[in-house]
């Protein structure tokens, strides 16, 4: 019998159905020689549940229960245990790539494939990533962050003074181009900031990078190595990549793997991909998105560190492209995930002193 896999998939997000596309996948192309996937479902209200495939219905499997025991957490459904050696999240957004759920199951000493608590939460927060790439010298577009409950709101005159115009509005901590509006007027100004305060309490308002949209897939952790990057044009009917354009109209963009760049814009790319992986505390995986400007500066826009993994997805497309198929790629990622698990045997949690208690 192989491992056991944990395929968490759904979750409290906008990016739910993302998440089930991604998943879905997963399940299908998981080595069964090697692993049992496990589908756990979560709904959009928090609930678990096991199911026998990946499933958009998954409130049709059969709730689940916890011990709450480290190293030997057991799950429970009705009568029946299941063991669990991995975790594979493969919850995009909100309470998945937040960090919330890697502290959950940190907490329970369970291997976790990809970034933990840290690295998951400051890439998450677009305003607090920027700053730290920012600090370690890395190329960002600039920006004005805006709290929720702030009473100092600034005039659409005083961003447009900042950043020009056109410039962007987004959710600070969402993904898939939720929350996100390009603002080429005053109109458009009170609608972009009720838009990103819908799914959010931080916005951002970010200059805009007119250019070419470019991505990097990283896998690894000692030392982590990048792919050739990828680009995505995008139609002319779109002011920018979409929720729709990426998931939706299937005619809205063509994909380049590799991207038709100079070879030093190349190797550029990928230095930076690995040092905003780096710097943001990364670990086994993650796609970098950046800019290659038309005046030929090279941005780091974000970084996601749970790639989709939809058949439309560029993370699996650019390591197919170095000759790693989609099995053998979740297979790498398990095993680094195995391989990094190991390495926290080497620190004490107990401290021997005369405290007494």
């Amino acid at each position: 019998m192989g491992l056991n896999v944990a395929i968490l998939y759904g979750g409290r997000s906008v990016e739910h159905g993302v998440s089930v596309n991604s998943a879905r996948n997963i399940f299908e192309f998981i080595d069964r020689k090697k692993y049992t996937p496990i589908p756990i479902g979560i709904t959009p209200k928090g609930k678990w549940f096991l199911t026998k495939s990946v499933s958009k219905g998954m409130q049709k499997g059969k709730p689940l229960s916890i011990l709450l025991d480290p190293r030997k957490p057991e799950l429970r459904s009705g009568a029946q245990k299941i063991s669990v050696d991995v975790v594979f999240p493969v919850l995009h957004g909100t309470d998945g790539e937040d960090g919330s759920i890697q502290g959950f199951l940190k907490a329970m000493d369970l291997t976790v494939v990809g970034t933990g608590v840290l690295g998951s939460s400051l890439s998450m927060n677009k305003i607090v990533a920027k700053r730290l790439l920012r600090e370690a010298g890395l190329p960002v577009a600039d920006f004005i962050p805006l709290g929720y409950y702030e009473n100092d709101k600034p005039s659409f005159e005083e961003i447009k003074s900042k950043l020009g115009l056109p410039f962007m509005v987004k959710s600070a901590s969402l993904g898939s181009s939720v929350g996100v509006t390009k603002v080429k007027s005053k109109s458009d100004f009170a609608p972009a900031i009720e838009e990103s305060f819908r799914y959010d309490h931080e916005l951002l308002f970010e200059r805009y990078i007119k250019g070419r949209e470019v991505e990097c897939a990283i896998l690894g952790n000692t030392p982590p190595k990048a792919s050739l990057p990828g680009e995505i044009i995008i139609s002319k009917e779109y002011e920018f990549y979409t929720f729709d354009a990426k998931y939706v109209d299937g005619k809205a963009v063509k994909i380049d793997v590799p991207a038709k760049l100079p070879k030093e814009v190349m190797t550029r790319i990928q230095e930076l991909s690995v040092k905003a992986f780096q710097v943001l505390k990364c670990e086994d995986y993650a796609r970098v998105d950046l800019f290659y400007a038309d005046t030929g500066e090279i941005y780091v826009n974000e970084i996601n560190t749970i790639p989709g993994f939809t058949n439309s997805s560029m993370y699996p497309m650019m390591w197919k492209e170095k000759g790693i198929s989609f099995t053998d790629l979740i297979s790498t990622l398990i095993d680094l995930s195995l391989k990094r698990n190991k390495l926290k045997d080497r620190i004490q949690h107990d401290f021997n002193s005369s405290l007494k208690f």
